[in-house]
């Protein structure tokens, strides 16, 4: 366009020109792929991984929290064990708990949304580029570590390098797509990434802790740390004695008090952990006044256990809460990196040998349900034949399935003494097509070894648990040996794939994503550390969980995830164990109360919580 030069044209006329000009601008910025320009998008204060996900007001505070709750007073919780570093992102040692409390990450996911939704929290916006290959985020100004040091863009690189080189395992997969990490500024750093078919990427980088780089200069990430860092999250730690007790002390002026993710929450001035042997003696320091909250695990003994003073004079309030998270899948993992436990038709065997029925009437007064598939209780589960998607999919992949994936799930028969017999003959079937038989009251294989099993535990509690299992297997030959360790050498054996079989939980979030490579794929199969406790190596599942990872949309997540858990259900890697659908907890409400919308949350948000009132603080907090 060019301005007649004989005339004088109007201001209003200018004007018209003037934004002409500066749309065509705009088209040719976004035309040559600037599409990541302040010029053209505001950075957003909410990030979601869907278009249509939960909407989500970065000004409010959660529905679940009081904002007027009162402030002050102590804490007292009760933790299980020992621990020995304070360093929670290294693969090596136990880190104390409730670390969480001294640092912060980019984003936060908000609680009870059914989308993965992240709010800033260090971030105080997000600017995604339109092609989804480069994000900058921008750290609030205020943002501040406990020793008074500003957070920057220095300490997001530094984090993300420390991560991925020297701490778990875990970060390095859940990283793997981002190919740079670069600061911009003091406030302002650059993620790119490899590819842009991954929705749910830049919400994983902006769950990334930020780490005070100046502190951890001499030090490695992947060492325990017999010092705590000081963090730029709401509590410090002020006192410990190792492998005992931890007191958080909360930050005088601490510069995240005002967010609205934060208000409402971190109400006590101090938060005491102190650990016991086990769950048992823990819960009678709860009963005797050492503990003000406690949730119970064990289904007999909040049934059995709490008939004490305390609860019958109402000091003790106990309470169950129904909800409906996502479940995941649990229950005893079998190695198949042993060998006794690579064909999948031995493992089947084990599984059908497996009576929660009788379990759950006899233990758990029939309060359980069994987990059903490795996305237990979510939208994405398996149907028992595949539908359109997952077929469409199926035709799609370079390692053709076998025949029997396109047909129904394999079946759980249930338990119970009525068809016990049916289910032993069906995995005896089973155990001599896998080339093994009995000899002498033994189940042996035909170079003359013994089916021996160990499974290995660190709850006390479980071990009568495991009895009737052992026991049925002993009918059939087969010896299974529980093996009782301590926390650290479950935690180090756990870690370096060392065992047998072992009963753990795999959860799931409500949009299943890079996670998955740490739990199924070959390459977590052979990493130390990795959430890949089965040890499964099928190239199959590998590519249906790139498949997953690159869904375009929520309908083709759904099928991917669907057809993965078809894989994995078909091939027997777990014997399904149980969960419940209530929260049972008990507290002391002489000094502590729950906000009035806590049910409401996902979840049990501890820290939502606040002193009764009238009950006098007993710590100053931090000078």
């Amino acid at each position: 366009m060019t301005m007649p030069t004989n005339t004088a044209p109007t201001r209003l006329h200018g004007a018209k020109n003037l934004r002409s000009l500066l749309v065509c601008l705009a088209l040719l910025l976004l035309a040559a792929g600037w599409g990541a320009s302040p010029l053209l998008a505001a950075p957003a204060a909410v990030l979601a991984v869907w278009d249509d996900a939960d909407g989500q007001d970065a000004h409010k505070p959660y529905t679940h929290v009081d904002v007027n709750a009162p402030k002050g007073g102590r804490l007292r919780l009760s933790a299980v064990g020992t621990f020995d570093s304070f360093n929670p992102f290294s693969p090596r040692g136990v880190s104390a708990a409730q670390l969480a409390l001294t640092y912060e990450t980019l984003g936060v996911t908000p609680p009870g949304v059914k989308d993965f939704v992240i709010r800033g929290l260090l971030a105080e916006s997000f600017d995604l580029a339109p092609d989804r290959l480069s994000m900058v985020v921008k750290l609030r100004p205020e943002a501040r570590f406990a020793d008074d040091m500003p957070v920057t863009a220095h300490d997001v690189v530094f984090t993300f390098h420390a991560l991925i080189r020297e701490a778990s395992p875990v970060y390095r997969a859940y990283y793997e797509q981002v190919t740079g990490v670069e600061a911009l500024g003091e406030k302002e750093v650059r993620f790119t990434f490899a590819a842009a078919d991954s929705r749910e990427l830049p919400l994983i980088v902006c769950q990334m802790p930020v780490l005070p780089a100046h502190w951890w200069k001499d030090r490695n990430l992947g060492e325990p740390q017999t010092e705590a860092m000081p963090g730029s999250g709401p509590y410090r730690l002020a006192h410990s004695v190792m492998g005992t007790r931890l007191i958080y002390v909360l930050r005088k002026n601490w510069w995240g008090s005002h967010l609205p993710v934060n208000q409402g929450r971190y109400n006590f001035t101090t938060v005491q952990v102190d650990y016991y042997r086990d769950s048992s003696v823990a819960r009678e320091a709860f009963f005797a006044g050492e503990a003000d909250f406690y949730s119970e695990r064990n289904i007999k003994d909040w049934t059995n256990a709490y008939h004490v003073p305390a609860v019958r004079d109402g000091r003790i309030v106990r309470q169950v809460v129904e909800h409906d998270a996502l479940q995941g899948i649990g229950g005893i993992f079998m190695n198949t990196r042993r060998p006794f436990l690579a064909d999948a038709r031995v493992r089947r065997a084990l599984l059908l040998l497996f009576d929660f029925t009788w379990l759950n009437n006899a233990f758990f007064y029939k309060e359980y349900s069994r987990y059903t598939s490795f996305f237990t209780n979510a939208p994405f589960a398996a149907q028992p034949l595949p539908g359109d998607r997952e077929i469409a999919l199926l035709r799609t992949v370079r390692h053709a399935p076998a025949p029997h994936i396109f047909g129904p799930l394999p079946d759980i028969p249930p338990g119970g003494r009525h068809n016990e017999r049916e289910r032993m003959r069906q995995a005896l079937q089973l155990l001599a097509e896998a080339g093994w038989g009995i000899q002498d009251g033994r189940m042996v294989n035909a170079e003359g070894h013994s089916l021996m099993l160990t499974l290995l535990s660190n709850s006390p509690a479980m071990q009568r648990v495991y009895m009737p299992f052992r026991n049925t297997l002993a009918r059939l030959g087969i010896v299974l040996n529980v093996r009782l360790v301590d926390q650290t050498q479950y935690i180090a054996r756990l870690r370096s794939f060392d065992y047998d079989m072992i009963h753990v939980v795999a959860r799931q979030s409500s949009n299943p994503g890079n996670e998955q490579r740490s739990f199924w794929t070959s390459v977590a199969a052979k990493t130390r550390g990795s959430r890949n406790y089965a040890g499964i190596s099928d190239p199959l599942v590998d590519e249906v969980v790139e498949l997953l990872i690159a869904s375009p949309s929520r309908a083709d997540l759904y099928a991917a995830a669907a057809l993965l858990d078809r894989l994995l259900q078909h091939g027997c890697y777990v014997i399904p164990g149980w969960y419940s659908s209530r929260l049972r907890f008990s507290w002391r409400q002489e000094r502590i109360r729950p906000p009035k919308n806590f049910v409401a949350a996902s979840g049990m948000d501890i820290f939502a919580w606040h002193m009764a009132p009238d009950t006098a603080t007993d710590t100053p907090g931090e000078k």
